[in-house]
Formats: C-alpha cells, structure tokens, sequence
C-alpha cells in the first residue's frame, strides 16, 4: 500500500519546485515508510511512498516504461497481475520485475485507459504518457483506494492519496463548499466527488479521467463501471448459498499472497468471520487474528470473536478499549482531513494499531452488509414501504406528518416505542425516508441549526439531491436493490472505506477486503432481493450457507455493530469538554451556525431528556475540522 502525489501543467512545461513536491509527498509518509521516489522534469513532478508488500527486492515507484515514454505512480494491489503478465508476455512484453506495478503500467501501454476493465484488485494510480503529453488518472470500482484531485487556477492538475497533500499547494482555494457542509451533516461524511473545500474532489469510485496538455475544455470523469444488478439464472437457495461459499473462498484465496506477515481482523461479526473461516481452510499455518473489546457489555463482541478464533486455533489477540477512550478526536482531524462523523472511527484506530504489531496486511470484513443486505435500517426501510404502498400518498402526508410532530420524541425508548419517526418517515417519499434513517442530524435540526446567512448560501440545496443522482442511475428499482445501491455509491466509499484506509495506513497497515471483490460484488448483487432479506433476517441466503462454517450464536444474535458510548461521553467524561467546544469558545461562533440553537442542543441532550449524541458529534468533529483547518 502505499501514497501518491503528482502535479501536471496542461498549458506547458513550467518546473516545479522539488521543495513543494518533497512537502506534499512526505505529508504522506505514514502511507509508505519503506521507500521514497520522485520524479521532476519541466512540466511533471511525481511522488510516492511505499509500503512494501510484494517483490520488496525491487518494483520502486514512480517506473517507467523501458523507452522512457510511460511512467506511473500507484497505491493498490491487484490480485489477478500474475495471469495479465502471462498475457501481455504472450502479446511481447518483457518484464523486468516481479510486482504488479510493471504489470499495471504494461496493461496501459496495451489497452490504455480501457486497461481498467481488466484489473481485479484496488487501486489508485497515475501514469503520463509523455510523448502524448497525457495523463491518465483511475481508482477502482468501490473505492477501496481513495485519489482527490484538483484543477488549479495555473492551468495545473494536481492529484493525491489524501486530501492534505493537496492543501500543500500554494494555489489551492480553502473556501469550504456549502453543499459539502450540507451533506456533512446528513450524512456525516462528505460524499463523493465532492470534498469539504469548492476547490477540490474526490475521484469517484469506478471512474477514470483524463486529460492531455494544450486541451481547452476542463476534464471530466468517466465512469467505467457500476454495480449491475442484473438477475441471476434461476437456481435453488442451497445451490446459490454453495456458489456464494465458493466464490468468497476464491476471493479470500487471491488476498493471501503476500511477502509480508499476513492476518485477518475478527470482531465476532457475521462477515469478519466468515473471512477468518475461508482463511483458515486455504492457510496450513493457524491465521493470525485480533479484535477489539470494550469493558461495557452493551458494546462489547469479543466473546464471540473469541470463540470463532478457538474454532479455528487462530493466534488471537485481543485488546480492551476503555469505554472513555476518546484521546483520538483531535487526532481523527488530522487523520480525515475532513469533518468526519464516524464515532467508530476511534475503535478502528485502535483494531489497526493492534494488528499493525504481529502483520502488514490484514483482511477485513468490509462489504457485507451492503452487498447482502444486512443492515436493521434495511428491514425498517421495507416495512415502512409496504405500507406506503398501501396508503395514498395525499393521506400519509396529511395524517402521518402531523401525527409525527405531536408524538412525543422519545430516542432512548426501544424502536417499537419510537413512533415518531416512524409516523415521519412514512409521510415521505421512500427516498426522503431512507435518507431521513441515515441522516446524522435530521433535516429539520440542519435547517434550525444553520445561520440565516449560511441557509442563504446553500441557494435551496438539500442532501437529497446526492441521493436523487444516484438514484437516477440506479440499475434495479426494487426497493431493497435501490437502497443497497444508494449506500454502495455513498455509505461504503465515503464512511467504511474512508475510515478503514485513513485508520490501516495510519500505522502502514494494508487492509485488503474479499467481500468487495468486484466479480464478487456483481454475482451478489443478482442474488434475488427475498433471499437477502427473509422475512426480517438479514444476509439470509448468507447466514445459511455459512451455518457449516460459523456458531449459530454469532450468525444469528443481534447485530451490535462497532460503536462507542458517545450519548454517555457527552454527559459524564466529556461533559465540560463538549460545553467548552461548541458553546464558550467554539462553533456556536461560527458563521455557520446559529449559537441560540447549538446551545439549547446541547443543554437539552446534557439534561437528559433527549439524546442528541449524533447531531453533537458532528458539531464537536466538524470544530476539530475547523480548528485543524485553521492552523494550517
């Protein structure tokens, strides 16, 4: 794994400063601690930092063609460079080293950008052809990998792995995007393309772009591929379960190559052990594993991880978390580079910090929950819809919406009790719903909590629209394939994914993840829609053809995810600290927010009668954003 950076000018051949490119390279440094390469020509500056995973002998970065004409810089792994280097071989190309990188910059030079289509694995690379003066930049079909980039007012592009070697650029607007701010607090991390700053995007999982010197229009982004939901061959449920096995076994199988110690998280989860499982029949040597626990109960999974590892003598290692261990929330900040509302973030550090001391890669369980439909929030979203489909919308708007304003809001009570935001959910349309279940803080609370000038800066934009524009190109339109959909273009890539990558390589971690195969991805996605979610279970076909491989107890126990007591902090640990942050001295004076309202929040969730805890976590990490933003 490893950090990439690079700057073109597409008007001409200007040198670059190395001083600017030696800074924005070793902001990264934590990506890539063994090695450090460069490139600086009129016109071309290119770095990287390399984490060394396989051919550690050689496969140095940035690498050129052996003419010279081709030089690339990336961060990935893919899984299938073995059978591509057998066939460009076939098709006369000679290779000097033994690593994926050649074999990427090879594919290039045969099929150009369209190389892409036949990589499996994620990345996130670079490659300037300079006899053609062109750049190519592309990340794969999740998002495993992250890239931002920018067009700056010189006439230059400039690229990264992560956002702050970008912010190193002298000529890098910092104004913050309305509608980033906006989406923030929906969803509690900013959704690609967009990022915090106008300035400045994320390339989107699945696309390419291009671009070459002299060109007058701006680059544009293509989209090489998406999530097909396309049906597949009718099959029983055990046949589809034993293919399932069969194709994560074979998934699992391509990540185990390595020449570095290799391990597996395991948090006593569904997905995280069926990962373990799989390992453990391909490995002759016992796997190495680790979790997380937590001294409360309620948050607390290790048992389960532990009983998996004792199923499949795995070298475990287990580390208690102190339910008041939030050290991390200045450091997230500086982790994120942008506000970053994912509490769990904090026990992600820590999982990667532990499995950071035995291996330097490790498999997660990332993915499932989107892909086989595992999420409560599913099962919610389908009820609700089928009574939507039973009731004309005039009615549900005009009975349900203001039954759901005079019911009591009672968040601490258990969900069957919770009819208020059931009752407004089901006067919505199911895409205001959905995003109503996901959002961190509610519309109706963004709009009291923005200032009148902020409101006006938005000019009538509302996070829905990143729903909307998915949703317009959404391939299936059943309502769970629409909402899986919806979470794998945003949720995965700009929550999970975003959390695991900035946490793994915070410690020169590199976490691959089989469930995110993207051949794996597309056969379960045509799985049918009542096989994923039966009759209120969740990853149903899944947990079935598991049952040979994984306890009883943990496929089929509540889900509890991996959370913190953050509803706890604010009342008890962090009570002052929150105080301090968001009304004393901190975002309550900010231009954005209206001061009246953050304190009533705050006073409101402090004095117990309502829980407040997502909304309050997004203010206290978009102040740590802003403080860190400040300082730069």
């Amino acid at each position: 794994m490893c950090g990439i950076v690079g700057i073109v000018d597409l008007r001409e051949e200007r040198a670059f400063p190395r001083e600017l490119l030696q800074r924005m390279n070793q902001t990264q440094h934590h990506r890539g601690p063994d090695e450090t390469g460069e490139v600086l020509e009129p016109g071309l500056a290119l770095g990287h930092k390399r984490l060394s995973i396989i051919d550690l002998a050689s496969g140095q970065q940035p690498m050129a063609t052996a003419d010279g004409r081709h030089v690339i810089v990336y961060n990935g792994e893919v899984y299938n460079f073995a059978t591509l280097r057998g066939e460009l071989e076939a098709l006369g190309h000679r290779f000097r080293t033994r690593c994926d990188t050649e074999v990427l910059l090879q594919a290039y030079v045969q099929w150009g950008a369209e190389c892409v289509q036949r990589l499996r694995g994620m990345f996130a690379f670079a490659i300037w052809d300079r006899r053609e003066r062109r750049l190519c930049l592309a990340r794969d079909r999740l998002g495993i990998k992250p890239l931002y980039w920018c067009a700056l007012p010189d006439g230059c592009i400039a690229f990264a792995s992560e956002l702050k070697a970008l912010l190193v650029l002298p000529g890098l607007g910092r104004a913050l995007d309305p509608r980033s701010v906006e989406d923030y607090f929906a969803f509690g991390y900013v959704p690609e393309p967009r990022t915090i700053f106008a300035s400045a995007s994320k390339l989107a999982p699945g696309h390419t772009l291009s671009c070459t010197r002299g060109q007058s229009a701006a680059p544009a982004p293509v989209r090489y591929w998406d999530v097909p939901f396309s049906p597949l061959a009718p099959a029983s449920a055990a046949d589809l379960g034993h293919e399932l096995i069969e194709r994560l076994r074979e998934a699992v199988r391509v990540r185990l190559v390595a020449e570095v110690p290799l391990g597996a998280f395991l948090s006593g989860g569904v997905d995280s052990s069926a990962v373990v499982a799989m390992m453990a029949g391909l490995s002759s040597t016992p796997v190495k594993t680790c979790s997380i626990a937590f001294g409360e109960p309620g948050y607390d999974e290790s048992q389960y991880a532990s009983a998996m590892a004792q199923r499949y003598a795995t070298e475990h290692r287990v580390r208690q978390v102190d339910r008041d261990d939030f050290s991390l929330l200045d450091q997230l900040a500086e982790l994120y580079d942008e506000p970053f509302a994912d509490s769990s973030a904090m026990p992600t550090y820590r999982v990667c910090q532990l499995a950071r001391e035995q291996v330097t890669v490790a498999l997660s369980g990332d993915g499932g929950d989107e892909n086989l439909a595992g999420y409560t929030r599913y099962r919610w979203h389908l009820d609700e819809h089928a009574i939507r489909g039973r009731v004309p919308a005039w009615l549900r708007r005009g009975l349900f919406g203001p039954a759901g304003a005079l019911y009591p809001r009672l968040s601490s009570a258990p969900r069957f009790l919770r009819a208020k935001a059931t009752l407004q959910s089901l006067a919505r349309d199911p895409l205001d719903a959905y995003l109503h279940s996901v959002s961190m803080v509610p519309g109706p609370m963004r709009r009291s909590l923005y200032s009148a000038p902020f409101r006006r800066s938005l000019g009538g934009y509302h996070a829905r629209e990143v729903f909307a524009a998915h949703a317009a190109h959404a391939p299936a339109r059943d309502p769970l394939s629409l909402i899986q959909y919806l979470d794998m273009k945003t949720y995965l890539p700009g929550d999970i994914l975003t959390k695991v990558d900035r946490a793994s390589m915070a410690h020169a971690l590199e976490v691959r993840v089989p469930i995110l195969d993207h051949l794996l991805v597309e056969w379960m996605s045509g799985i049918p829609p009542e096989l994923k979610l039966h009759r209120g279970e969740g990853k149903f076909l899944f947990k079935k053809a598991l049952e040979p491989y994984v306890d009883h107890d943990v496929l089929y126990r509540p889900k509890m995810g991996f959370s913190v007591p953050i509803e706890h902090w604010f009342r008890g640990a962090l009570r002052g600290e929150l105080r301090r942050r968001l009304v004393d001295d901190g975002i309550a004076h900010s231009e954005l927010f209206d001061p009246q309202r953050v304190r009533r929040l705050v006073d409101e969730h402090q004095g117990g009668g309502h829980n407040h805890a997502p909304a309050l976590w997004s203010l206290l990490m978009f102040d740590a954003f802003q403080r860190r933003h400040a300082e730069a």
